[in-house]
């Protein structure tokens, strides 16, 4: 199975991007299982090194973090970064500056899409 999900709101003050990273990382735990994450408006920032958090309080990197490692794919729209003055390298690890077109292009190859 390919998934995709696509996160639009901001990384902390909603708990939409923390539940669709959630689910991308249960995904992403599964062998058989291939998962994308698509960052695009205000969840572009949630890409962002560096991210420090309260004590006992989620953190949006780290989860980032763990679909990175369990081979997800990981992108963030260029012109929304572009748009909230993120730099490529201040992208954290696993993050890549992406585009329309690849979202496209990962929307064709998902069996599921999913937006949050």
């Amino acid at each position: 199975m390919k998934s995709l999900i696509i996160l639009n709101d901001p990384p902390y003050g909603s708990e939409r991007t923390y539940n669709g990273l959630r689910l991308a990382g249960a995904l992403a735990k599964q062998g058989d299982h291939q998962v994308r994450v698509f960052l695009m408006g205000d969840a572009a920032s949630a890409g962002k090194a560096g991210q420090k958090v309260p004590s006992g309080f989620y953190n949006i990197q780290l989860m980032l973090d763990r679909v990175a490692h369990a081979q997800g794919e990981i992108g963030a729209c260029g012109s929304c970064l572009d748009a909230r003055a993120i730099k490529d390298e201040e992208l954290a690890e696993g993050v890549h500056r992406s585009s329309l077109d690849e979202l496209a292009q990962w929307t064709a190859w998902a069996n599921k899409v999913l937006v949050f």
